[in-house]
């Protein structure tokens, strides 16, 4: 099962033929983009250097992932076992490396954007960073790569190894969305499948290494790791494929199909495609050596992609709707605009419809199991994630990008109907009644960890849940964040998950790790409508226009008065934020008096066999009082 140094040889190898080829053969790709070129050094430079920050970032991340989900963890132990150690220890290496490369990658990703040499780029290194979205990518990846570096070298807990996760996938996100897939027409859904696609290929490619070096000290459980990384690889290479299909398929266009950038398109994709059949065809042991071969041509191709222009951009000059949205806005929004002008969320939307999916088979394999769930827990999840798919995929989503009015509706039905709904689904009671032993015991980790106790902290959720409308609004975060793709998504994110954290416990279903009594759930809840409120008080008396430079640069000529529509959209905030708020006081209500007939159903059948706990501790008081009176 040993995998032949040749083999790594080989893998590594690969990856440079491609680079440099592509890199040698590209010739002149700047003056397309309309760049200066900043020599043949400097370019060849950026590409290997680039290759290296990927590749060491995908193994980084891919590790971790190998550690906490591949290798088996005994049970109801939080600390990490010795081959899930190794994992994230290859993790902390592999992160110092990243961090090194992505640090150089800062200086040569401004020369090779501003078409000067590094020497120049690094004497005016600041106003290039400032000028390009690039290096900031760069310098986003180079922080969460020191972060998992030291972290994953000093944790021995399978929590913290967890967590340390998402800052690793997120900084091998960052140079990705940043680059080629964020410019141009329909770039938004180029964005949205690479958010999928770079940590499939990222966990694909890290838990390949991670296995290697498994295989060289195997312990007791090989046939369950193989198995389990079969079961994780291969979700990864079908969504590597479908999502870089899609991200193809915008970047090159119906015109676009010839030339190079097609040609390390398919092969990226013959490569994921090719594993999945000598997986089928042999198993999961035996084409490891063949997988790292195709590692080495799937990071060749991908570093190719990122330097070659898209086809796409050749064609049309985008207009500035396209530049700054990725698609055009030409008319008002009509009701039938709304309802069947879908633009298909490939994030929120698809991740609400997989989230309702999943649900409903918990569901499903509950009751042929012969336990009972309540349909209205299913109803309300499904129509919690309906809220979220119609939202962002929807004409709602759509206009939300361009209109403040509209966007205050999405925003609205993202922090405060969608997370109501969804919490009354009890997602975690359910997970933990349907999955077996391991992940059962991941979603209990989880939820009884640090970082889970602290986001659930009733001071901390109300500051997010209240605070986020007055920072982002009342400060430049929201043009700034409305400019980028992106930014949107994790803006449109953040909503949806602080106000389920605030709902959660408020009203939730599922157990917080701070249980609250009801009287104080209902005090919470009071605590923070007046700000509500007052937040759309503000919006519609605001004598300013918030985001104006955005708004001005899309035109859309059927706006004539911003400040209009923008208090429109004050007003549906404080409108409709008051509809959920009153759901939420009767669930809560609700809960309270359900809770209340339980207690004195338990209290009345205590009384009647005898045995009524308060009762005897009142007397054991008054005997314990006696004692010291004699």
């Amino acid at each position: 099962m040993r995998v032949d140094r040749t083999v790594v040889i080989a893998a590594v190898g690969s990856v440079l033929c491609v680079v440099i080829v592509v890199m040698g053969a590209a010739g002149d790709v700047y003056t397309a983009l309309g760049d200066s070129d900043p020599g043949r050094l400097t370019s060849l430079a950026f590409g290997l250097v680039r290759t290296l920050a990927n590749a060491a970032a995908t193994v980084t991340a891919g590790a971790l992932a190998f550690g906490v989900f591949v290798v088996p963890a005994p049970p109801r132990r939080t600390q990490l076992t010795a081959h899930a150690y190794a994992a994230v220890r290859t993790a902390s290496t592999a992160a110092m490396v990243w961090c090194a490369a992505a640090t150089a990658a800062i200086v040569l990703s401004a020369a090779d954007a501003s078409g000067q040499t590094f020497s120049v780029a690094l004497e005016h290194l600041g106003g290039l960073v400032s000028a390009t979205e690039e290096p900031k990518a760069w310098i986003c990846s180079a922080v969460a790569a020191a972060v998992v570096a030291v972290v994953a070298r000093a944790t021995l807990t399978w929590t913290t190894s967890v967590l340390v996760l998402l800052p690793a996938l997120a900084g091998v996100l960052a140079p990705v969305i940043a680059g080629h897939v964020a410019n141009g027409a329909w770039h938004d859904v180029a964005t949205n499948a690479m958010a999928w696609h770079v940590p499939a290929a990222a966990v694909w490619i890290g838990s390949l290494v991670a296995l290697r070096s498994y295989l060289r000290r195997p312990g007791s459980s090989v046939d369950v790791v193989l198995r389990r990384y079969h079961r994780l690889t291969a979700v990864c290479l079908v969504v590597l494929v479908l999502s870089g299909a899609v991200a193809g398929a915008v970047l090159t266009g119906p015109a676009g199909l010839h030339g190079g950038y097609v040609v390390l398109l398919l092969l990226k994709l013959f490569v994921c495609v090719l594993v999945l059949l000598l997986r089928a065809r042999w198993g999961a042991r035996r084409p490891l050596a063949a997988e790292l071969v195709a590692v080495g041509l799937a990071l060749g191709a991908s570093t190719g992609l990122t330097h070659l222009v898209p086809p796409a951009w050749s064609r049309t000059r985008p207009s500035a709707q396209e530049t700054v949205l990725g698609y055009e806005l030409p008319d008002p929004p009509s009701a039938a605009e709304l309802v069947l002008g879908w633009r298909f969320d490939l994030v929120l939307g698809l991740g609400a419809v997989l989230l309702a999916a999943a649900y409903v088979v918990a569901v499903l394999a509950l009751r042929r199991r012969g336990d009972a769930w309540p349909v209205g827990r299913t109803a309300a999840w499904l129509l919690g994630c309906a809220v979220v798919l119609v939202v962002t995929s929807s004409g709602v989503g759509r206009y939300a990008a361009g209109m403040f009015s509209t966007h205050m509706v999405a925003h609205m039905s993202l922090n405060m109907l969608a997370p109501v709904l969804l919490v009354l689904g009890g997602p975690a009671t359910l997970a933990l009644r349907v999955l077996p032993a391991g992940p059962r015991w991941w979603v209990t980790a989880l939820l009884h960890c640090r970082a889970t106790r602290l986001l659930a902290h009733p001071a901390v959720a109300a500051t997010t849940f209240v605070g986020s409308f007055y920072v982002l609004y009342f400060s430049g975060l929201f043009g700034a964040a409305m400019r980028l793709h992106w930014a949107h998504q994790l803006m449109n994110i953040h909503f949806l998950i602080s106000g389920y954290v605030f709902f959660w416990l408020v009203i939730g279903v599922d157990r917080a790790p701070r249980a609250l009594p009801h009287l104080a759930r209902l005090g919470l809840l009071f605590s923070v409508m007046p700000f509500h409120a007052f937040f759309g008080v503000i919006l519609m008396n605001k004598q300013t226009v918030i985001a104006e430079y955005f708004y001005r640069t899309l035109d859309l000529t059927w706006v004539p008065d911003l400040l209009t529509d923008q208090r429109l959209g004050g007003g549906i905030a404080w409108a409709t934020g008051e509809i959920p708020m009153l759901v939420v006081v009767l669930a809560l209500l609700r809960q309270w008096a359900v809770a209340d007939r339980r207690e004195a159903v338990r209290f009345d059948r205590a009384t009647d066999t005898g045995h009524d706990d308060r009762l005897a501790a009142y007397n054991a008081m008054l005997a314990e009082l006696s004692g010291r009176k004699n």
